[in-house]
């Protein structure tokens, strides 16, 4: 139990850190003269560095044990938030955003781990929607309350604090999380990051089920991460507070979202849950692209939509590990979770770009954002169309509840 309450803190963090630009993008954008399209890669940056660190963060969970891994690569964290704070320019910003990525890269990672480790296949999808779901705490933590401490002390002063929290959380991992006993038995021969990479990606059920994986977080977290506040102020003349409530709004139905989806996983599976909840934010996407413009409230609402529907990164978890021998969880789970970081990442970095180009174009903000939406329900939806055609988990495999 402290473990979990260990990580479930780290984890805070980390959702906190890939949501927190969109209310502080304001004083980015004054201090370091920012355009939309280098807010958009500083995003992209935190995601990539993210995803790419998967790899690294896999082999470590098995030679040295998640507690040294999460500590040494907080410290990494640690780092990259005092070069943010004390960053007088794009490049060094967007060096220390990715910092910040590798540095929360083993944090779900590490949970994940434990889990498989010490529960059943059975409670795997248990464990990491609650580890998802509470965790996800952070993200209305980087709206209202980040405001306050924005508007009472400057974004620099709440940067170095944040770096303290850092400190913290990587001295807390490293007196009180524990490891998990060691297999029994003769030691397993460790399988180089090539090879283990090379399991995965040859799995046939996994290819219909990796585009859905590269687009769904993303489409979620660049709206949420990236996109909110910029659309609610430039669109309907949002204020600072304004919009950070709705973050924090936005952010606090994520969290319920990924806890919510877990009974109508277990009623009906992984693939018809997240097909109803992909359909659902399509949808949802296509709204605001057409109808948001006319109301402030219905933009909120169907911004509420998206993030109630658009987190099901334990169902899409459970559905892939139903394919995976147990020997290949560890590796298997991480390479996913590059997929759902990695897409994140360039869904990041293209719709900055797209955001930017129609700026350009003098687009105005309405069409600007009209456009964006209509991107990312078009992206999502050309991925569900493959996952359609995936195999559903069996129910000898399936992972929790079925």
């Amino acid at each position: 139990m402290t473990s979990f309450v260990v990580l479930l803190l780290a984890y805070i963090l980390s959702q906190f850190f890939r949501a927190f630009l969109a209310v502080i993008s304001g004083d980015l954008t004054r201090d370091l003269g920012l355009d939309q399209g280098q807010l958009g890669s500083l995003q992209a940056a935190w995601l990539v560095a993210f995803a790419l660190t998967q790899f690294p963060v896999g082999y470590a969970l098995d030679r040295i044990g998640p507690r040294r891994t999460l500590a040494g690569f907080l410290l990494v964290a640690f780092a990259g938030t005092v070069i943010f704070g004390l960053s007088r320019g794009y490049l060094s910003a967007l060096a220390a955003l990715a910092l910040i990525g590798i540095g929360c890269a083993p944090i779900l990672m590490s949970g994940f781990y434990l889990a498989a480790r010490l529960y059943s296949p059975r409670h795997f999808a248990t464990m990491s929607s609650f580890l998802i779901g509470f965790g996800c705490i952070g993200d209305p933590l980087s709206g209202a309350p980040l405001a306050y401490f924005l508007a009472a002390y400057g974004w620099r002063a709440t940067v170095f604090g944040l770096s303290g929290i850092v400190a913290l959380t990587a001295l807390l991992v490293m007196l009180l999380l524990k490891d998990p006993p060691p297999l029994p038995g003769t030691p397993q021969r460790h399988v180089s990051l090539l090879d283990g990479i090379r399991q995965i990606v040859v799995k046939r059920p996994l290819w219909l089920i990796l585009p859905f994986t590269f687009v769904s977080y993303g489409v979620t977290i660049s709206i949420r991460g990236l996109w909110i506040a910029p659309y609610l102020q430039r669109v309907h003349g949002f204020d600072l507070a304004a919009t950070s409530y709705a973050a924090m709004a936005m952010g606090g139905v994520i969290a319920a979202g990924a806890l919510l989806v877990l009974p109508l996983y277990r009623r009906i599976g992984a693939k018809p849950t997240v097909i109803a909840c992909a359909v659902t934010v399509a949808l949802a996407c296509f709204a605001l692209a057409l109808w948001g413009e006319a109301s402030s409230r219905l933009a909120v609402g169907l911004l509420l939509v998206i993030g109630l529907f658009g987190v099901t990164y334990a169902v899409v978890m459970a559905h892939a590990r139903a394919f995976m021998s147990p020997q290949e969880i560890g590796r298997g789970v991480t390479f996913m979770n590059f997929v759902f970081m990695g897409g994140a990442g360039v869904m990041q970095w293209v719709s900055g770009r797209l955001v930017n180009a129609l700026d350009r174009q003098g687009y105005e903000p309405q069409a600007t954002f009209g456009w964006l939406f209509i991107f990312m329900g078009v992206a999502l939806a050309v991925a569900l169309a493959l996952y359609v055609a995936s195999p559903a988990e069996s129910k000898a495999g399936a992972p929790a509840g079925t």
